[in-house]
């Protein structure tokens, strides 16, 4: 069943990547007593998500935190390895917190992954946005297939 406004972000964890090395993180901990703009690419460095989704919640980062976001984050099927080396070169900083989602635990979890078998990707999970305060869904964003409207920077901002 895929998750909607006013749902408790189930219990899974994510890994980041530190200085020491994959961290993991609850989903539980990190959503706690925050308001969370979280955004999910169904792969690191895949085209749409490097050139747009990313850029663009790294460039609206002092705008949404001007709203009231305490925290940005940036999920995909992905090892943590993969995530924060995606998240340094495109400059990610402190700007947003990059989740790996390695066995897609997370977008099992909310119901919104997607078949990228046909593309060699196997499953991933869908393109979305949602903002998401102290554990609870506030905003939810999925897009359709192919598309990039909806789960964009600018879009959740203009929910704030």
């Amino acid at each position: 069943m895929t998750i909607s406004k006013g749902d408790e972000i189930p219990s899974t964890s994510f890994a980041t990547m530190t200085d020491h090395g994959p961290e993991t993180i609850s989903s539980d901990d990190f959503f706690k007593g925050k308001t969370v703009a979280i955004f999910s690419v169904p792969g690191a460095f895949t085209p749409t998500c490097s050139a747009k989704h990313l850029p663009g919640f790294i460039e609206k980062a002092g705008d949404l935190k001007a709203k009231g976001v305490d925290a940005i984050a940036c999920t995909a099927v992905n090892d943590a390895f993969v995530m924060g080396a995606w998240g340094k070169q495109a400059g990610a900083g402190d700007a947003v917190t990059m989740l790996a989602d390695g066995n897609g635990d997370f977008a099992k979890a909310v119901g919104l992954t997607m078949d990228g078998s046909k593309f060699g990707m196997g499953t991933r999970g869908q393109r979305f946005s949602m903002l998401v305060k102290d554990g609870v869904v506030e905003q939810l964003n999925v897009e359709e297939p192919g598309d990039f409207k909806v789960s964009s920077a600018e879009h959740l901002l203009g929910q704030l």
